[in-house]
């Protein structure tokens, strides 16, 4: 049965410095990185009739899409601003497929930036976000974002005997892969011992097991098959996409070490007619490092509490069986709020040309990335195919 994902592709990538960008507001660095993202796809500004973008923490307004299109001097077709967390990316990409599919645009660009480091700071930033909770039950007892991630982590540990050594590893490797990226925002050596002697923030998690606030900003160029044809980087397909949206408030979820990637890891696969097996390399959203752990389980790479010990036996090295955030993931590679997925997307289709220099997936032809937002509320899972 025909998707209208076979009448779109992603075209082009691109993203702003990331970490500590003091000189660039959040509208600049969307412009920033929709001119880099066109620039690879061969296009112009005025090719564009579709644009969607996810809002700023620093810098909110009413009508965000029709604010960053104003500032470029542009005025598409049809533009949209959603908002899924740190899932966003996928929604958004699904939304601008879904737009070409049904013919009402050509080109779509979706982007997202923010200055959450410059803009806001560290402990205004994790201030601002703690208002998720459940303004009656959650809010009360003034629990911030890391601390209620720690008590899925608690309880992760209570089911499954998880071991925060393994959580640790995780943020080893991520940095790993980010030392060979030269856009990362940390690119210094660390080891899972540091992980283990950094700071507590909230039991189990400590300080570098837990994603940094940056500055930063990505796009990505979707288009029409017909349109993709004419362009000079080969079309990377979008094969397979789901989503799930289970709760807002975590006090309103059921077993916290089930996540919705179980839903929407399947729905992609089911999509894209493919099976975990089959993937070569993967994104996976991880703000706190046991994350990366649930989410491989759940997405069907793993049974459920062998997460650790996937990561331990070494495939989700670039040397392993399922290399996974090639770039440095969110804990390494830069976490400016809801534009960090659009990073994760960027490193996939960059895996997929052949275009990822030293830490090139030898052979990569299909990528999974995946993202979850709010207390592991909201999941996006995407399946992409290379052209090469």
């Amino acid at each position: 049965m025909s998707s209208f994902l076979d009448h779109c592709a992603i075209v082009g990538v691109g993203e702003t410095a990331v970490g500590k960008v003091p000189d660039r507001t959040s509208i600049q660095l969307h412009a920033e990185a929709i001119r880099a993202a066109l620039d690879d796809a061969g296009l112009r500004l005025r090719d564009v009739d579709g644009l969607v973008t996810a809002g700023s923490r620093v810098s909110p307004v009413l009508y965000h899409a029709d604010v960053v299109a104003e500032y470029l001097g542009h005025h598409p077709r049809h533009v949209l601003t959603v908002n899924a967390g740190g899932s966003t990316s996928v929604a958004a990409i699904e939304h601008a497929a879904a737009m070409i599919g049904a013919g009402v645009c050509e080109v779509v660009v979706v982007a997202k930036a923010d200055n959450l480091a410059t803009g806001l700071g560290r402990d205004a930033t994790v201030a601002s976000m703690a208002t998720i909770g459940h303004p009656a039950y959650e809010g009360p007892a003034g629990p911030t974002i890391p601390a209620m991630y720690a008590m899925v982590a608690r309880r992760y540990i209570h089911e499954y005997g998880a071991d925060v050594t393994d959580f640790a590893l995780v943020a080893e490797i991520d940095r790993e892969h980010a030392r060979r990226h030269p856009a990362a925002q940390f690119r210094a050596p660390l080891t899972a011992q540091d992980v283990l002697g950094s700071r507590l923030v909230a039991d189990p998690l400590r300080l570098l097991d837990c994603a940094p606030v940056s500055d930063g900003g990505g796009a990505v160029v979707l288009a029409s098959a017909a349109r993709a044809r004419d362009l000079p980087k080969p079309p990377i397909r979008i094969t397979g996409v789901g989503e799930h949206h289970g709760y807002e408030h975590l006090t309103q979820a059921g077993d916290l070490t089930v996540t919705g990637a179980a839903v929407s890891g399947p729905a992609a696969f089911r999509a894209a007619g493919l099976t975990p097996a089959e993937i070569d390399v993967a994104m996976i959203y991880d703000a706190f490092s046991f994350i990366q752990c649930m989410q491989l389980e759940d997405l069907g790479f793993c049974p459920k509490g062998g997460g650790g010990a996937f990561v331990r036996e070494g495939n989700t090295r670039l040397s392993g069986r399922l290399p996974v955030n090639t770039h440095g993931g969110v804990l390494s590679f830069g976490h400016p709020g809801k534009p960090t997925g659009l990073f994760l997307v960027s490193e996939a289709v960059r895996q997929l040309r052949g275009e990822a220099a030293d830490r090139q997936v030898a052979g990569a032809e299909t990528a999974l990335v995946h993202m979850e937002g709010g207390i592991l509320a909201s999941h996006g899972t995407l399946i992409l195919a290379g052209d090469r």
